[in-house]
């Protein structure tokens, strides 16, 4: 294969090995489609994205030795570990066991059997301790010798091994776990490690979810500084088989992720189709009902649905994803903002110079414009009696002051509460009618040819078959799937505009939200340029603006510069890491300074408003004396007019 490849191959290995005559590579009495099939089955092993010519070096190495980066276990000369004496007991006796005690779980059996080895007597136990004993004398001599026909395999175990390999990030409960354990021995030094792993795991499940937020972000910021530290160790070692899937893998379990995602304020993903809805709803009111038999039930209540109540979920999931869409571009935007800006949770905005308060992502996220949760009968009369309460009892706390208000709530008679409740349903009525309000403005779903069709003949139909709607509509369906495609085409065309139609009007709508691409991160004003943050990031950058590479494709270009990168020696590699260094301290000194002059901007403007509220109230005493004299004056000389008119 070498030998027909041109020496300068630049072009992907996917082009040169789709014009490669594998006629030519035949040997021997090994035919074209037999070498090609080799090929294919060694190339799955290499890694991609470079010209063929730099594969066929992986691949010589992989035939020389096809288990380097790889799990030695698996390995066919490598041997057998010896089971333990207790294995070799359990291994025994849990067929007998498990023929006495069909009902028991694995589990059940492990305990029992776990239990009689414990009291099993030394002289029963002595026969198992020596069967282990002998083989794993074996399994030492046998690994003896697999170290000496392996003596590579072994070092390349060893550099996996290697203390300067980055640390992998812990999980939020394992960060919690070692912070708590201290404090846990302290208290009961006598605990063994298993009484303060139960405990802890126990009081873990009971945390609240802010303080298990804490963690959560502890985690993430360790996985974020693990995968950057891995690919400049990758880079560094090329001949360490990684894949990107161990490095990106999350620390987060799925309810640790809904978790964060629920208090960064991200919208949550509507289901993919109206069946998928359905289950949702129908599985919420089905918590007595087990987990296996819910899927089922679920099937069988779908089927008995008619098909308009399956078209109107359906709709209803497509009216979700659209303001899905919506919402999940108005996050981008403001978790980019907050994300350029501090990076933190909460961000000082200007009070009225922007109209934004100090809030949350969670709360910036949703439009001004979108209706609000009407307020309870509840909150209205706490609202009311809180100033009174305030002046009654002003050494109360707020919290103090709540709870009171509830209790007098709950003491209130219905009569009185009726008041409440009215002012309630009438803030809700007015809250719906926006919430409608606002849905009315999303463009129309697209309607399909068939949808279109029915639409301009369902008059017809309702007439013949007197107003018989499900009568009607298998009617149509029926003539529809028996019209020839020549008389259908019109109403394509019409399906195919009602679609531009609708992408056009959805584009217009998203266009004010979509202020940055997802992915991308906004760039303020005066903002300094973030620098690599390692060694190849810089020689990276270098050869891309050089437009030495300019001529390839941008895949091609990226195999281009690993490389070189991996042809470079190592004192230009450290060379570029010590640029990439002094650019980072740089760069850190010239964030804080920009973000200092605009915390100063902020607060100056704060202070201007504060500034100018003072002056509008006291324009406003100014005025409110002013009608005070004026309205005193005027009724004394009225009073002077009534006197003179009774005279």
């Amino acid at each position: 294969m070498k030998a027909n490849l041109p020496q300068n191959d630049i072009s992907k290995y996917k082009t040169a090995e789709s014009h490669l005559d594998w006629e030519k590579v035949a040997f021997n009495h090994y035919s074209a489609e037999m070498c090609k099939q080799k090929w294919l089955e060694i190339s799955r092993e290499v890694r991609k994205f470079r010209t063929l010519s730099e594969l066929i070096v992986d691949a010589q190495d992989y035939i020389k030795n096809p288990y380097k980066g790889k799990n030695l276990k698996k390995h066919p000369d490598f041997p057998k570990k010896p089971l333990t004496p207790y294995f070799r007991f359990f291994m025994e006796k849990r067929a007998k066991y498990a023929k006495l005690h069909p009902e028991m779980s694995n589990l059940d059996l492990t305990k029992i059997l776990s239990k009689k080895y414990r009291e099993l007597p030394e002289r029963k136990k002595a026969k198992y301790m020596q069967d282990f004993q002998r083989e794993k004398e074996l399994f030492e001599q046998n690994m003896g010798k697999f170290r000496e026909e392996h003596p590579d395999l072994i070092e390349n175990m060893k550099n996996m091994k290697r203390s300067d390999v980055p640390e992998k990030p812990k999980t939020p409960q394992q960060l919690w776990y070692n912070h708590e354990k201290k404090a846990v021995l302290k208290a009961h030094p006598e605990a063994t490690t298993k009484d303060i792993k139960e405990t802890l795991a126990k009081q873990w499940t009971q945390l609240s979810d802010k303080k298990r937020l804490k963690w959560i972000n502890k985690s993430l910021e360790q996985q974020k500084q693990y995968e950057e530290a891995m690919r400049e160790f990758i880079a560094q070692h090329p001949e360490l088989n990684m894949s990107q899937e161990d490095i990106n893998k999350s620390t987060l379990t799925k309810a640790e992720r809904q978790l964060k995602d629920k208090f960064d304020g991200r919208p949550t993903k509507p289901p993919p189709n109206g069946y998928s809805m359905f289950c949702a709803e129908l599985m919420s009111t089905m918590k007595d009902v087990p987990s296996t038999e819910r899927m089922v039930m679920c099937s069988q209540q779908w089927k008995l649905l008619k098909q308009s109540e399956k078209d109107g979920y359906q709709k209803r999931c497509e009216q979700k994803k659209k303001e899905y869409e919506i919402e999940m571009n108005r996050f981008l935007c403001v978790s980019n903002f907050c994300s350029a800006v501090y990076g933190c949770w909460h961000i000082l905005i200007l009070k009225k110079c922007f109209s934004w308060v100090t809030l949350s992502p969670s709360a910036l996220q949703s439009d001004s414009s979108k209706p609000k949760r009407p307020i309870s009968a509840m909150f209205i009369f706490s609202e009311e009696k809180r100033p009174k309460l305030q002046q009654d009892r002003p050494e109360l706390s707020e919290s103090e002051l709540t709870r009171m208000l509830a209790r007098m709530w709950n003491e209130l008679s219905d009569k009185k509460k009726v008041k409440y409740k009215r002012l309630e349903a009438a803030l809700k009525a007015e809250s719906e009618k926006k919430g409608q309000e606002e849905r009315s403005r999303l463009p129309e779903s697209p309607k399909t040819a068939q949808e279109i069709w029915q639409q301009s003949v369902i008059g017809d139909y309702l007439a013949r078959f007197r107003n018989d709607r499900a009568k009607a509509q298998k009617a149509m369906e029926a003539t529809w799937n028996t019209m020839e495609k020549k008389e259908k085409i019109a109403w394509i065309k019409k399906a195919a505009e009602d679609q531009k139609r609708y992408e056009r009007e959805l584009s217009e709508m998203r266009s004010p939200a979509a202020v940055v691409a997802p992915g991308k991160k906004m760039k303020f004003d005066g903002e300094p340029k973030k620098p690599p943050s390692n060694g190849y990031q810089k020689f990276s950058q270098e050869l891309l603006s050089g437009g030495e590479l300019n001529h390839l494709p941008m895949k091609e270009r990226m195999g281009e510069i690993g490389g070189r990168w991996q042809r470079l020696p190592q004192r230009e590699k450290d060379r570029y890491k010590r640029i990439a260094e002094e650019k980072q301290k740089q760069y850190k000194v010239q964030l804080d300074q920009w973000l200092k002059v605009l915390y100063r901007f902020f607060i100056n403007c704060i202070q201007f408003n504060e500034d100018d509220d003072d002056d509008d109230d006291e324009d406003e005493e100014a005025e409110d004396k002013e009608n005070k004299t004026g309205s005193s004056s005027s009724g004394s000389t009225s009073e002077d007019t009534s006197d003179s008119d009774s005279d």
